[in-house]
């Protein structure tokens, strides 16, 4: 860390102490104290309090959740600025000043700490940069470690996310991201994160996922914001039996979709046959298609690749299915299982694998 935290940057960081601690530091003290440690300008004194210290031992040493009236009841020696200067201050020798002078220990925290948390961020971004779930641990506080937020959860059906092991399992839960003249959008136990800005490539990977029913789908979406009322794009496996009244085998397909938010009308442009269902079940062996695919979108500036992958293996090639400029600034990337608003539709396990977001360079 060689210069002071901008205000943005002083904010988040009072955003992830309270969110890891369950105590407060005022951003602006946060300001004020990387301007007293970095900066040669400043020369008005900071002293921060024991508790505050305490707070920032606390938030980089992880130290369990807690709030104001906890600590004050039984940890009011603030034990962890005590083990924190224990450990990595103790040896620290400062030459005494004849005039001014100041306390010593303080400052030495405030310049440890603050670093550590400056690297702790720098490993987070570096982090962002390439993000892989493999979905081995599939508890609570691990997919909050790792970034994902749970939207209209489902208890009944969320407690089965590891029904089987190694892998995260949803299910196509009644639901869509668009309106209709009766529902508004709703998309149960989305699986949702923040995206790299402007070039990213996202990748999902599911097993033996065979949609059989009207509507059946699972895939990824990307949303302009954390709402399903936003623009969004979609890839997705899925199930169709419509053909506009025309009489025509039943499919399963890789299906794209933009949608402009606002209850406005999608567009498909990708509907891929991945196989006809009848014509499989005369000849199982073509089901070995959909024991694993691979669905991913690329993105660079306004111009997005695409591509899908299936077959017995996970190293299937990919094939690009579609390149379109599209003017909506996703946000957000989400995994998603639903059946529509059909009721008929029985719902199903859908077998996650593998997630992987990469941030791209932009030419």
């Amino acid at each position: 860390m060689k210069q002071p935290v901008s205000e943005t940057e002083s904010k988040l960081f009072y955003n992830q102490i309270w969110e890891h601690t369950g105590l407060s530091i005022g951003w602006r003290s946060l300001k004020n104290y990387s301007f007293y440690v970095l900066s040669n300008e400043n020369e008005k004194q900071e002293n921060p309090s024991i508790a505050t210290l305490d707070t920032l031992a606390r938030y980089v040493l992880k130290a369990p959740y807690t709030n104001e009236v906890t600590r004050k009841n039984n940890e009011a020696h603030h034990p962890y600025w005590f083990l924190y200067r224990e450990r990595y201050l103790e040896k620290v020798e400062v030459a005494p000043k004849a005039k001014n002078r100041f306390p010593v220990f303080p400052v030495l925290g405030i310049i440890v700490l603050i670093s550590g948390i400056a690297l702790y961020w720098w490993y987070k971004s570096q982090a962002a940069l390439s993000f892989t779930d493999d979905f081995k641990r599939t508890d609570e506080q691990s997919f909050q470690n790792k970034g994902w937020q749970v939207v209209n959860k489902n208890d009944e059906y969320w407690m089965k996310r590891n029904s089987l092991a190694n892998s995260l399992t949803l299910f196509t839960l009644p639901g869509d991201n668009w309106p209709d003249t009766s529902s508004t959008p709703s998309i149960q136990n989305l699986l949702i994160r923040k995206l790299p800005q402007n070039c990213f490539k996202a990748e999902l990977q599911m097993e033996s996922f065979i949609p059989a029913g009207e509507w059946q789908q699972a895939g990824l979406l990307l949303l302009a914001d954390s709402s399903l009322n936003s623009p969004s794009i979609r890839i997705s496996l899925g199930y169709n039996d419509f053909f506009g009244g025309n009489q025509q085998p039943k499919e399963v397909i890789v299906q794209a979709i933009s949608t402009p938010g606002n209850g406005e009308k999608p567009e498909e442009f990708i509907h891929f046959k991945v196989l006809a269902p009848d014509s499989a079940a005369e000849k199982p062996v073509l089901f070995g298609n959909l024991k694993h695919t691979a669905l991913r979108i690329e993105k660079q500036g306004r111009h997005y690749r695409f591509l899908y992958a299936g077959g017995l293996t996970v190293n299937d090639a990919f094939k690009e299915l579609a390149v379109k400029d599209l003017i909506t600034e996703p946000r957000y990337v989400a995994i998603f299982a639903l059946k529509g608003r059909v009721k008929d539709t029985p719902v199903v396990p859908v077998v996650i694998r593998k997630f992987i977001l990469q941030q791209l360079p932009c030419d």
